[in-house]
């Protein structure tokens, strides 16, 4: 049978590729159980240090497979993506949503558990279940960590197509490039973030997502001991050992 998500390892990237173009990379239980494999490889994968998730075809993903849907509605076809929007959300590495054109409903569920998401100028963007008289349920959990609270409601209530301008300016993208520059962002993104420390990393994920939900005072109490504690860790003294003598430091691939 034809595996409907590929895997990569190169260069310190791994790359999670969903290849089901003949249904729009539709989420079916299949490609959810084959993504959720793929991602839990790269996570403990020590040679991976950041995560690319990318799709085949003109679409990144439409959403979630609607045939299975009417065919068994009670089928657990969403059992596995919570599972897979927390791998995501919660990776200690970062992870970049390259996204190969357009997505639809859940498809902007993972784009937005994300940590970046590019994708080319030309591609669109639709929260459209309440056209289908569902809800935007799972995927409003990260999407609406990342929209504007306007913008949300606008796009989740009436179901309208915008574009990846409009994408990038309310919060779900991270740029919108020209299709031929898509790569190189990428692979931008992909090596700044190969020059962190791997625990650096994962801490300040964190605390970007952590600080602003704490009180001023509070805030900066922990933030003080945090400080000490990393400047005083290995991988701290290591970059700082790396910067003095004007080397790259050990993690870097």
């Amino acid at each position: 049978m034809t595996s409907l998500v590929h895997k990569e390892l190169a260069d310190g990237v791994a790359t999670v590729t969903l290849d089901s173009p003949a249904n729009r990379n539709a989420l079916s239980r299949r490609l959810l159980a084959e993504l959720a494999g793929h991602l839990r490889w790269a996570l403990d994968e020590p040679a991976a240090r950041v995560i690319v998730l990318t799709g085949t075809g003109r679409v990144f993903c439409s959403g979630a497979d609607l045939k299975e849907q009417r065919g068994d509605p009670d089928a657990p076809v969403t059992a596995s993506f919570p599972e897979i929007m927390t791998l995501l959300w919660e990776s200690p590495k970062p992870v970049i949503c390259r996204l190969n054109g357009t997505a639809r409903a859940g498809g902007l569920g993972l784009v937005a558990a994300c940590d970046f998401a590019i994708a080319p100028d030309t591609a669109s963007f639709a929260f459209t279940e309440v056209r289908l008289g569902v809800v935007p349920a799972m995927i409003s959990v990260p999407v609406l960590r990342r929209l504007d609270p306007r913008a949300a409601a606008e796009y989740f209530l009436t179901g309208e197509v915008f574009d990846a301008a409009t994408a990038a300016r309310i919060g779900l993208l991270t740029r919108a490039v020209p299709e031929e520059e898509l790569d190189a962002a990428v692979r931008h993104y992909a090596g700044l973030l190969a020059r962190g420390g791997p625990e650096a990393l994962a801490i300040t994920k964190r605390l970007v997502r952590e600080v602003p939900a704490v009180s001023f005072e509070e805030g900066l109490r922990r933030m003080s001991e945090l400080s000490a504690e990393r400047f005083t860790s290995a991988e701290g003294q290591e970059g700082i050992a790396a910067f003095m003598d004007k080397r790259p430091p050990k993690w870097v691939p």
